[in-house]
């Protein structure tokens, strides 16, 4: 009888769950709901024999950490869809499935069903007798990681299959074998939300909604998944040969809308924007309506689906190596509004450039409000011929920062004031240079301009260098203005008395700070002299200088043709090299640094797994599955290759990743240079 309760209890609460949560239409209160929740968690506590992986009350995630995520092979090749960004390769590609299968009465047609393209995180669920089972990100299509235990956090998505409103499929659950394909999103809301706390934190932002999804479905800590309120949308279903579900629903099973219709029956999240169209004019008046209404909605978007109605007219059309015939994506223009330029106001690097950012009138722009807008340098500021108060159009294309892309000259004031750029810093009143070659002014008062040596000290603290703990840039900042800290060596004077009497800091912070600066002298050589932040040295030319000299005596006294010898070091950074050696200042930090018990010395050790890889320039771009860009990076050392940081003629292979930077490919085609991707890489030196 318990278990009959405990069972019944959870039914109404997973009903309860898709009215809400897909549905959009609860018909309980807030309250209600938490009561129906906390019975459910209470009998479950006093009945441990009852209990079910896929309850309701399982949504909240674990603490416990996850040792590594899964590799599963997909049932069905999860492909990408072939994109196109007008509307006559629209017609093209719909005349074209129109000849293939044989129509070419005018008064034919061919259904096309349009759906919503969500920019999100591809999420294959596998679901048997009912329940689910796994769930596997797309991986490389052929692959992917099983998060099954991340995504049961996730509240739209069913972890038991209903049916809801449909009495003629009441026996299915004992029969059902299916997987359903979509997408992980995270709303707008909750973008912003999290931003704002990853701000707080001092934490480095999410750059868009799509990466912020794709990070925390990777987390291995199911209950912070749960707390980022991920929801899902569904595109697309594959059933299992089953004969005993076959024979009675195979009218199911003729076109893409069906299963979609019966998906979202079953309690799956199916967007209702989704249409069947009959002609291509229907097709582009969707297209049209959505590239103004998806502004509105409360998830980001890219682009419009299309594909074949007809399952059967699918199955004739097949494939080609890399993606379906009988589908398409269309991919929205970069979204962009016109609003007011206020001021311009500019802003100092740790490395000194100075970035000139546009101060805008608020204006709504992908999901959220845009107030700034990079202007990158004043050969840009000069382009576009910027006045005070001019109209501009500006857009988004993903980044946190959006860009002028346009001036409306028309509606230009007869007395607007023209926008020059500074000719002296603003922070400390240094005059500024410009280094011929480069587009960007800077700032030569290294040691006295106070948002370089606050710079400075935060790339010294990161991950990557020194990887000092609970040191973000507000403390630094904070430790900076109090007079606590003028540079990095400073930072080995700190004491536990000095940092418990700043503001938000306790003795166990204080602590914890002082401990991190301790195990900093652990650090390696090279990561030490990427630490100090000389210019052009970033992490891969500190490995190179490392491995060649060894030591910080020995690269300090290096003559210039001795530097430009090493692999990969040109004129420009030996120079560079030269100019930070020769500051007296620089040295007499080194000389303090080192008393600290800093490293100094010491030989780069690389793992030399093969020499597949010798003689070539691989340079890496987009996102990866399987490994991080460092990784790949580590791997393309360690079987003797040598890593590009740009495409030129002397790139040997373009590793191309996910939302590849379109620069790059385009340049790698004109010059070329052999594309792989990441399966084919990891193939190679496997």
């Amino acid at each position: 009888l318990m278990k009959q309760e405990i069972e019944h209890l959870r039914n109404v609460i997973r009903q309860h769950e898709y009215r809400y949560y897909v549905e959009n239409a609860p018909i309980i209160s807030d309250q209600e709901f938490d009561a129906l929740m906390h019975q459910l968690i209470k009998l479950e506590a006093e009945n441990p024999d009852c209990f079910d992986p896929n309850s309701p009350t399982q949504r909240v995630g674990s603490d416990l950490a996850q040792s590594g995520f899964e590799q599963v092979e997909h049932r069905y090749p999860m492909l990408s869809l072939g994109n196109t960004y007008s509307e006559g390769e629209i017609r093209d590609w719909y005349n074209r499935v129109c000849k293939d299968l044989g129509v070419v009465n005018d008064s034919q047609f061919i259904e096309v069903v349009c759906e919503l393209k969500f920019d999100g995180t591809s999420i294959s669920l596998w679901y048997e007798n009912g329940e689910l089972v796994r769930a596997v990100t797309r991986g490389d299509g052929v692959r992917g990681d099983d998060v099954t235990r991340n995504v049961r956090t996730i509240k739209n998505i069913p972890l038991k299959l209903t049916q809801n409103n449909i009495s003629q499929l009441s026996t299915l659950n004992s029969q059902l074998n299916v997987e359903f394909r979509g997408e992980i999103l995270l709303p707008w809301k909750e973008f912003e939300r999290l931003n704002a706390e990853r701000e707080r934190n001092e934490e480095p932002l999410f750059a868009n909604p799509r990466n912020a999804a794709s990070g925390t479905l990777k987390l291995q800590n199911s209950r912070t998944v749960a707390k980022r309120n991920l929801i899902a949308q569904i595109y697309n279903v594959q059933i299992t040969d089953n004969s005993s579900f076959l024979t009675p629903h195979s009218s199911l099973l003729e076109t893409h809308s069906s299963l979609l219709q019966w998906a979202k029956q079953l309690g799956l999240p199916v967007s209702d924007t989704t249409r069947v169209c009959k002609s291509i004019d229907e097709i582009m008046e969707f297209i049209n309506y959505w590239n103004v209404e998806r502004k509105n909605l409360p998830v980001a978007t890219d682009g419009i689906v299309l594909k074949v109605n007809s399952l059967n007219q699918q199955k004739n059309l097949g494939f080609t190596a890399k993606s379906p015939r009988w589908a398409i994506a269309y991919k929205f223009q970069a979204e962009r509004a016109l609003t007011r330029l206020n001021s311009v106001s500019y802003q100092v690097g740790r490395t000194g450039a100075i970035t000139p950012v546009a101060n805008l009138e608020p204006v709504q722009l992908s999901g959220t409000v845009v107030k700034r807008a990079s202007l990158h340098n004043a050969d840009i500021i000069a382009s576009l011929d910027l006045h005070i108060g001019d109209m501009v159009y500006v857009e988004k294309g993903g980044e946190i920062i959006p860009k002028i892309t346009e001036v409306d000259n028309s509606q230009r004031k007869a007395d607007a004031e023209r926008v020059i750029f500074i000719d002296k810093c603003p922070e400390c009143g240094t005059t500024l240079v410009r280094i011929e070659g480069e587009a960007a002014h800077y700032c030569p008062n290294e040691i006295g301009c106070p948002p370089q040596q606050k710079g400075r000290i935060e790339h010294f603290v990161s991950r990557k260098a020194m990887n000092i703990d609970g040191l973000g840039s507000e403390t630094i900042a904070m430790l900076y203005d109090r007079g606590l800290i003028h540079d990095v060596a400073d930072l080995y004077t700190l004491t536990i008395g000095k940092l418990a009497r700043m503001e938000r800091l306790g003795e166990k912070s204080a602590q914890n700070i002082v401990d991190a600066v301790k195990k900093s002298t652990e650090v390696p050589f090279e990561r030490v002299l990427f630490a100090l932040g000389i210019r052009y040295v970033g992490e891969t030319v500190a490995k190179k200088l490392a491995a060649a000299f060894g030591s910080m005596q020995a690269l300090s006294v290096a003559k210039r043709e001795e530097l430009i010898a090493v692999d990969e070091i040109g004129e420009r950074i030996a120079d560079s090299l030269i100019e930070y050696f020769d500051d007296m200042r620089n040295m007499q930090l080194i000389e303090r640094l080192t008393s600290f018990g800093v490293k100094m010395e010491g030989k780069v050790a690389r793992a030399e797994l093969s020499n597949k890889l010798e003689g070539l320039t691989i340079v890496i771009s987009g996102t990866f599955e399987h490994h991080s860009r460092d990784e790949y990076k580590a791997m393309i050392e360690a079987h003797g290759g040598k890593n590009g940081s740009g495409v030129t003629s002397k790139t040997s292979l373009l590793l191309a990743g996910a939302n590849m930077g379109p620069a790059k490919l385009e340049k790698a085609e004109k010059l070329g240079v052999k594309i792989i991707s990441e399966t084919e890489f990891l193939e190679i030196v496997k």
